[in-house]
């Protein structure tokens, strides 16, 4: 990292001799957590800018220590947003308070935990600025010790109390929000709640992980700021937004003892209702033509579909949902009690409850348990109860009538998780405008000359094919020099630490192979002539046999008369017959399918010892030799490969696909490749077994030919991708793919037999063989 930092020289030399020291001794964690785009747009800029100003070492200093730590907890974009407010703050306190923001974010970033409580929290400091000013520097003193016992909202609520109470009088403003003030800590004890969503949210997390075998979304939500309600749970996308802080739930019965349910449980309850219907609502519901009534009770019976989905695998949810329900027959015949009444009836076999529309509910959930599976059912039910309440005269209010059951969501995800896919939204919850429309040729030739319109363009339009003008052999993309952009796949990757797979957590790209010379593989042909003579006679020997008849059969098409006549004679001679008399005509093919994928990274590049050979270049003279002997044997094969510059950016290249011929254009192309970047090989490796099978063959066969260890730029820990390497060929061997891998690194064997399998690969210790033991090495799996 130091040798990258050296190409900006003309910042650290603009930043000065302290701050140059503070930026080379942060320059490791950044790198780590920003991208190449924030780090030098972000954070070298945002340094500069700060330097620019004119107030100080200190602000700048201040800066460089704490923004990494902010981009570790919310993400880069978090720190653009600091530096904002920083510089909208300028004209309205001193560079120490500005410094103080930022020592202090790393705090606020930690127990916020999420990007837009973030934002809020810093218009609060600007709204305190105007008000209070005096009191700003004291309060972020303080600030983990408030924020340890406040949420974004009691914090607010606090501050503004204490900017308001001492609005003149500045030396009781200061000892406020230095919590030295009885009413400081009166207020502070006032909002503060019971339990924190941040301190809890792992053990959710795992919570939920231990239930489904997955991950979950959470981020925390903060309540009105006036009032000391908070937002209902809801559901965003692949999301969970829960509450930032819960109080504990008391409730006294009909007795009058009182029950207390802590925080924590309120959390559970929560979480696992909104997992419910993240896993178990697969359809989403159509409200076109329904009343506010219509729309809550197919909620209200879609919520307790999906916790007795839930309650057949795990009955101990039981034990955290039932208590929250607290209604009871005593409570009314308005809307709001009704439904509360309903829900516990259907949670809680042993409530009597005599309502003739609470029997009718319980009867028809109850008839149909076989429909259990199907969202239909909950329309059915939920109309069929609106209707009922209508007749019963019942008034009801979307914004009024709420059934008193804390733990569960508003149910917006019922109606809207389709849309929210469908414009975009991404498991990290950040959505693209950007629209891809598939249209025909002549939509696509009326609107071809499209002035500044580029590959960031808001609409990119996609024919099925490639496009060509006229007679020309060239496609209008190849033309214009800019590659198509590609569709991203997302495959999941395993965690050997958690034991537990991150979903959709690797993005591939399929980009466009480069053509390269075609006399480059011509001069292959030329430089392994003798290897290819020695290949005819073994592509013989694999070519397919037509019919062969296979005699001595209990089973067979037909009799085979000698082994008839042998068997009655040892019958005359009072001997035991040999049952085996029957012929059977076997057509003799080879069903089999081939992948040959090739590690395109950086250490390819690199000459192989002894020889004026890369080791991209025998990989390519090995892949040439093997395609051609495949070609003539006949098996469909295909030959790709791949890279990687992180998660988010593995590169996937088709050099020659299952179904294409291999001809001057797939050749073309092998002359192409060259090496770059890193090597993720699992992601890869999913990817080519979704390809491969799609092939209608018996047998499938993954061959890898790899120089490396699998290894990327966003990974420091060296086992990480190797188990989840290892992972892949677990999953490709349960649906029918075998693998196989070449590996050309002379200490491979201490990492590559972990993750083949100890007779699913060879190590090549002179790797300028390669082009010879590649086809070899075919032939003698697939014989």
């Amino acid at each position: 990292m130091a040798v990258e930092l050296e190409k900006y020289q003309d910042i650290l030399d603009e930043l000065g001799e302290h701050a140059g020291e503070v930026l080379r001794a942060s320059w490791d964690e950044a790198a780590r957590v920003f991208s190449p785009r924030g780090l030098e747009n972000y954070y070298l800029n945002g340094a500069t800018s700060l330097k620019s100003l004119g107030r100080g070492t200190d602000l700048v200093v201040s800066f460089i220590q704490s923004a990494p730590a902010v981009a570790r907890e919310l993400g880069e974009d978090a720190v653009s947003e600091l530096l904002a407010a920083a510089i909208k703050m300028y004209s309205k306190t001193s560079a120490t308070v500005i410094a103080a923001v930022f020592s202090t974010s790393p705090v606020a970033a930690a127990r916020l935990g999420d990007p837009e409580l973030f934002r809020g929290y810093l218009h609060l400091l600007d709204t305190l600025l105007a008000q209070a000013p005096r009191g700003v520097r004291p309060m972020l003193d303080h600030l983990s010790t408030l924020l340890g016992q406040l949420t974004l909202g009691g914090l607010r609520r606090w501050a503004l109390w204490g900017a308001q109470a001492h609005k003149t009088n500045f030396d009781a403003q200061a000892k406020y929000f230095a919590l030295e003030s009885p009413e400081s800590i009166g207020v502070l004890q006032k909002e503060r709640k019971g339990t924190l969503f941040i301190d809890v949210q792992r053990r959710i997390g795992m919570y939920l992980r231990a239930l489904w075998g997955r991950d979950f979304f959470m981020r925390p939500t903060s309540g009105d700021f006036e009032q000391r309600e908070g937002y209902r749970p809801s559901i965003e996308g692949y999301i969970m937004h829960l509450p930032d802080a819960y109080d504990d739930f008391v409730f006294h019965s009909s007795a009058g003892e009182e029950t207390r349910i802590p925080g924590i449980e309120l959390y559970r309850a929560s979480a696992a209702h909104a997992a419910c219907h993240q896993v178990y609502t697969s359809t989403q519901f159509d409200s076109t033509g329904l009343s506010p009534l219509q729309v809550a009770l197919v909620g209200l019976i879609e919520d307790a579909r999906v916790e007795a989905i839930a309650l057949r695998q795990f009955p101990g949810l039981r034990q955290i949902w039932l208590p929250l329900h607290t209604t009871t027959p005593a409570s009314g015949n308005e809307a709001a009690p009704l439904m509360a009444r309903l829900a516990r009836a259907l949670m809680d076999q042993d409530y009597r409850d005599d309502h003739p529309w609470v029997v009718l509910g319980r009867r028809l959930f109850s008839e149909q348990q076989e429909r259990l599976a199907s969202t239909e059912w909950s329309r059915d039910i939920g109309l069929r109860l609106a209707a009922e309440m209508l007749q019963l005269g019942v008034a009801y209010s979307a914004a009024a009538d709420l059934p008193d059951i804390p733990y569960r969501d508003d149910n917006r995800y019922l109606w809207e998780f389709e849309d929210i896919r469908a414009a975009g939204q991404v498991i990290a919850g950040v959505t693209t405008q950007q629209i891809r429309k598939y249209v025909s040729v002549m939509e696509m030739v009326n609107a071809i000359d499209v002035p500044g319109a580029g590959d960031d363009a808001n609409e990119i339009w996609v024919l099925a094919s490639e496009f060509f003008r006229d007679e020309e052999s060239t496609s209008l993309n190849r033309q214009e020099g800019r590659e198509p952009p590609p569709d991203p796949y997302h495959y999941p990757e395993w965690d050997y630490q958690m034991q537990l797979e991150r979903p959709d957590w690797c993005t591939v790209l399929e980009k466009r192979a480069k053509s390269g010379d075609l006399e480059t593989i011509e001069e292959i042909a030329v430089k392994h002539k003798p290897i290819i003579g020695r290949l005819k006679y073994l592509i013989e020997a694999m070519q397919p046999q037509g019919v062969q008849r296979l005699r001595k059969q209990e089973d067979g098409d037909e009799i085979d008369l000698n082994a008839a006549v042998r068997a009655m004679i040892e019958m005359r001679m009072g001997e035991q017959p040999d049952p085996r008399i029957m012929m059977r005509n076997v057509r003799k093919v080879r069903d089999l399918s081939v992948l040959l994928l090739i590690d395109l990274s950086e250490s390819t590049n690199d000459a192989v010892l002894g020889s004026d050979s890369t080791v991209l270049q025998l990989a390519r003279e090995a892949t040439v030799l093997l395609a051609d002997a495949l070609d003539k044997i006949g098996d469909p094969f295909a030959i790709h490969g791949f890279d990687s510059n992180g998660r988010h950016d593995v590169e996937y290249f088709r050099y020659k696909d299952f179904g294409a011929p291999y001809n001057d254009q797939a050749k073309s192309r092998l002359a192409g490749m060259s090496g770059q970047l890193s090597t993720r090989m699992g992601a890869a490796m999913r990817h080519a077994g979704s390809i491969l099978k799609r092939q209608p063959s018996n047998k499938k066969l993954l061959l890898v030919v790899t120089d490396g260890e699998p290894a990327d730029n966003d990974v420091r820990d060296p086992q990480y991708l190797r188990y989840d390497a290892k992972k892949a060929v677990e999953e490709l061997t349960q649906i029918g793919i075998a693998t196989y891998c070449l590996s050309l690194d002379p200490r491979a064997d201490q990492y590559v037999s972990r993750i083949f399998g100890a007779k699913n690969y060879v190590v090549l210790d002179h790797v300028q063989r390669l082009p010879e033991k590649l086809p070899l090495l075919y032939m003698g799996l697939t014989r």
